[in-house]
C-alpha cells in the first residue's frame, strides 16, 4: 500500500515539474515578446520611418506627438501643426520615401539619423539629404524638432513659396488656321457695393437683365472679401465687338445684346470690364463638335492625380476639347522655394518650366460648317461631309445646337434646364448615332448584289405596279413604291428610287451573302476615327430573321441603322475603284487618302452603280435633280425612311435624307455631303433636305 501511494507521489512531482517547466517557458516566450516589441518601439530608425508615414497620411496629431516635450519649447502643439500642414499640403507632398537610413552619432541618450529623402510635389520630384536627432526617453525614442526636418536649410523663420506660372491652353483650329477655340474676350458685369442706390430696386434691375435671381447677387454681395470699393463679378455675358456693331447690317443679337449692357451701365454701382475666357467662334455651329471646357471640381482633382491639374484649372467636358485634353492643357510652371524672414530667395527646392498645350489643326472648313449650320439649325439632324478621295472630313454637325461659350460664361440653372426639357434636344449629338437610311442604302444594296454575282444589272426585273408581295405567305404585307418607269433595271431603279426592284434584290442576294457582304464594309465594327461613333446594325438581333425583314432592309428599311459617317465612307468607294476611304480629322499638310475596306465592291460594280447615280441628281425623272448643276457634275441618292409601328401608321416619323457628291476626280474642290433631317414629313419629304443641300454647295463652290 505504501509502495503504491509513494509511485503516485513520485508520478504527480514529474507532473507538477513539467507543467513548471512549460509555464516558465511560456513566462519566457511572452517577456521575450514584450522585450521585442519595446526593443522596435525603442529603434530610432523605426521611430523616423514611422514618423514619415504619419507626414505621408497627414496625421498631424500623431507627428507631434512624436517630437520630445523638452525641446519642444517655443513650439505649441497649434503652432506646429499650422506650419507643418501649411508646407506639406501647400507643395502637395506625395509619396514620401525615406531610404539609406544610417547611425552617424550615438552619444548616452541621442542618437543622430542620416537618411535620404524623395517625395512628389505639386512642382515635380524633391530628394534631399537629412538629418534627424532622436532623444531615449521612458516612452521610447523621440524626435527633436527642428525646422530642418522638413527641409535641412529651412530655418524657423524661413517660409516655403510657391509660384507657378499659368500654361497657355492650345488652340482647335480649321484647316485654314481659322481658330474654332482659343483666347478671347467676354465681358465681365460687376457691381461696386459702396456705390448702389436704392439698394434692393438696383438688384432687381440688374437681376431681370441678367436673367439670374437676386438671391444669388446677394451671396456674391455678403462674400467674407467684399468691401464697399470692390468690384464684386456677378456675371460674365458676351463682349460686343465694335466691328460687329459697325457693318451694314448687325446682327438682331448682337443688338439686344448692345441694348442690354447699356441698360445695366445706367444703373448706379454697375461696371462692366473685359475678361479673358475661352472663346468658341463658330458657337452653336460647331458645339457638339468642338465641345467645351469648365473649371475643375474635386472630383476632376480625385480622377486626375500627378496631371497637373490644380482648383484653378480647366478641363475639357465634352467633344474635342475632351478628346485632346492631354494636348491641349499644357503643363504650369511651379517653383517652390525657401525664402528667409526677409522674403528673399534663399533656396530653390524644384521647379518646373511652363509647357503651352499644343494646337490642333482639323480638317474642319469652318466656312462649310458654318452654312451647313445655318440651313438646318431649325430641323433636328445632322449633316457629315469629307473629301471621297482623301477622307479628310470637311463638317460634322448636329442641330439644333447649343452655344458652348454659355459654358464658358456660366450657364443659369435656367438655361440648362430648358436646353435639357427642349423636345428638340439641343444638347444631342447626332452625327454619332445611327439612323435608318432608308433609300441612301440602295446603291449600297445594289454593290452587294453585284460583288455576289446575284444580281445582273441589266436584268428587267418587271413592272409590279406600285404594290407587291412575294407570294400570299407574307399575308397582307406589301413593298410599295412610288413611280412605275421601264425597263425595271439596276440603274433605272436607283433614279426613279424603286422599293420593290430593291425588295427583290435583296431576297435574290438571300440573308447570308446580305449580313456577310454588310460585315466586310464595315458592319458592326468600330469605325477608325478619332470621335467614337455608333456602330452600324442590320438586325436587333445577331441575324436577319425573316424573309419580310430582308426584303424590307433591302431598301434601306427593316432594322438597318447606319451611322452617317460610315454610310458617307461607304460612299466614298464610288470614287475609288470600290475601296473605302478612312476619314479622318487631324489636319495633314500632305492629303493622302488611306484605305479602310479595299475591294468593298470591285471597279466594274462601282462602274455600274455610278450610272444610277449620276442619273439622280442629273436626270429630270431624278430625285435629286433639284441639286443638279450645269458646272459641276454630282451623283448622289435621297432617301426617305417611314418609322411607324404598323404599315397602316399615318402619325409616324419620316426620316429624310441626301447624298450627294462631286462625281469627276478633277473638281477643284471635290466633296461628299451627307444631311439628315428627323422628321420631313408635311413638308416636301427628301426634297427638303435636297433643296438645301444644293444652297450649301452653292456656297461652298463659289468660295
Amino acid at each position: 500500500m505504501k509502495k503504491r501511494r509513494k509511485k503516485q507521489s513520485t508520478k504527480k512531482s514529474y507532473t507538477c515539474r513539467i507543467l513548471g517547466l512549460i509555464m516558465a517557458i511560456t513566462v519566457i516566450a511572452i517577456l521575450g515578446g514584450v522585450l521585442l516589441k519595446r526593443s522596435i518601439m525603442e529603434s530610432p530608425e523605426d521611430t523616423l520611418v514611422e514618423y514619415m508615414n504619419h507626414v505621408e497620411k497627414k496625421e498631424y496629431e500623431a507627428m507631434y506627438a512624436m517630437i520630445d516635450s523638452g525641446e519642444k519649447g517655443y513650439l505649441e502643439k497649434e503652432e506646429y501643426i499650422q506650419r507643418n500642414s501649411k508646407i506639406y499640403e501647400g507643395i502637395e507632398v506625395t509619396d514620401i520615401k525615406i531610404d539609406h537610413i544610417v547611425n552617424k552619432e550615438k552619444k548616452a541618450d541621442t542618437v543622430t539619423l542620416s537618411y535620404e529623402t524623395s517625395c512628389n510635389t505639386i512642382a515635380g520630384t524633391i530628394q534631399f539629404d537629412n538629418m534627424a536627432e532622436l532623444k531615449k526617453t521612458k516612452q521610447g525614442y523621440k524626435l527633436v524638432w527642428q525646422d530642418s526636418l522638413i527641409f535641412p536649410d529651412l530655418e524657423s523663420d524661413d517660409k516655403i513659396s510657391v509660384t507657378t506660372s499659368k500654361a497657355e491652353r492650345g488652340e482647335i483650329l480649321d484647316r485654314n488656321g481659322k481658330m474654332l477655340a482659343g483666347k478671347g474676350v467676354a465681358t465681365s458685369v460687376g457691381i461696386i457695393p459702396g456705390k448702389l442706390e436704392d439698394r434692393n430696386v438696383s438688384l432687381e434691375k440688374i437681376a431681370e437683365l441678367l436673367k439670374i435671381d437676386v438671391e444669388t447677387i446677394n451671396n456674391k454681395l455678403t462674400a467674407k472679401w467684399v468691401k464697399e470699393d470692390s468690384f464684386v463679378p456677378i456675371e460674365t455675358i458676351p463682349k460686343v465687338k465694335e466691328t460687329d456693331l459697325m457693318k451694314i447690317q448687325p446682327e438682331e443679337k448682337t443688338l439686344e445684346e448692345q441694348e442690354r449692357q447699356n441698360k445695366l451701365l445706367e444703373i448706379p454701382g454697375v461696371m462692366l470690364s473685359d475678361v479673358e475666357v475661352r472663346s468658341y467662334e463658330l458657337g452653336e455651329a460647331a458645339a457638339h463638335l468642338i465641345g467645351y471646357v469648365q473649371s475643375v471640381t474635386a472630383e476632376d482633382l480625385e480622377n486626375h492625380p500627378g496631371e497637373g491639374y490644380t482648383n484653378e484649372s480647366v478641363i475639357g467636358r465634352s467633344g474635342l476639347e475632351k478628346l485632346y485634353e492631354k494636348q491641349l492643357k499644357g503643363k504650369d510652371g511651379c517653383d517652390i522655394k525657401i525664402l528667409d524672414s526677409d522674403g528673399e530667395e534663399k533656396e530653390v527646392l524644384v521647379g518646373t518650366f511652363k509647357e503651352d498645350g499644343k494646337d490642333i489643326r482639323l480638317t474642319i472648313d469652318s466656312d462649310l460648317q458654318k452654312s451647313l449650320y445655318e440651313q438646318f439649325k431649325e430641323d433636328p439632324g445632322c449633316s457629315v461631309a469629307m473629301n471621297p478621295y482623301t477622307g479628310e472630313v470637311l463638317a460634322l454637325v448636329s442641330t439644333p445646337s447649343y452655344d458652348n461659350n454659355e459654358f464658358i460664361r456660366g450657364l443659369s440653372s435656367e438655361k440648362w434646364t430648358s436646353l435639357n426639357e427642349d423636345e428638340k434636344k439641343p444638347l444631342y449629338n447626332r452625327f454619332r448615332q445611327v439612323w435608318c437610311p432608308g433609300s441612301t442604302f440602295k446603291p449600297v444594296v445594289a454593290g452587294i448584289g453585284l460583288k455576289t454575282e446575284t444580281i445582273d444589272p441589266k436584268e428587267d426585273f418587271g413592272n409590279e405596279g406600285l404594290e407587291w408581295q412575294k407570294d400570299s405567305s407574307w399575308g397582307s404585307y406589301q413593298v410599295t413604291t412610288l413611280h412605275e418607269y421601264e425597263p425595271v433595271i439596276m440603274k433605272n431603279a436607283i433614279i426613279y428610287s424603286d422599293n420593290i426592284y430593291f425588295a427583290k434584290a435583296a431576297l435574290k442576294i438571300g440573308s447570308e451573302n446580305f449580313m456577310n457582304t454588310l460585315n466586310e464594309i464595315g458592319f458592326n465594327q468600330d469605325i477608325p476615327f478619332e470621335i467614337v461613333m455608333q456602330e452600324s446594325t442590320y438586325s436587333n438581333t445577331d441575324k436577319i430573321e425573316t424573309e419580310i425583314q430582308l426584303a424590307d432592309s433591302g431598301y434601306g428599311q427593316g432594322q438597318i441603322l447606319v451611322n452617317p459617317l460610315h454610310l458617307a465612307s461607304i460612299y466614298t468607294s464610288f470614287l475609288n475603284e470600290g475601296n473605302m476611304v478612312k476619314p479622318y480629322l487631324t489636319y495633314e499638310e500632305e492629303a493622302a487618302g488611306e484605305i479602310w475596306i479595299e475591294n468593298a465592291f470591285t471597279k466594274e460594280n462601282v462602274e455600274e452603280i455610278m450610272q444610277g447615280v449620276e442619273g439622280v441628281v442629273n436626270n429630270p425623272e431624278g430625285t435629286g435633280y433639284a441639286a443638279h448643276r450645269d458646272d459641276i457634275l454630282l451623283a448622289g441618292k435621297t432617301g426617305t425612311a417611314e418609322l411607324k409601328a404598323t404599315k397602316e401608321d399615318t402619325s409616324g416619323k419620316e426620316i429624310g435624307w441626301f447624298s450627294v457628291f462631286t462625281a469627276e476626280e478633277n473638281v477643284d474642290r471635290p466633296i461628299l455631303l451627307i444631311s439628315m433631317v428627323e422628321n420631313v414629313k408635311g413638308i416636301g419629304g427628301s426634297g427638303y433636305v435636297v433643296r438645301k443641300d444644293a444652297t450649301v454647295l452653292d456656297e461652298y463652290f463659289k468660295e
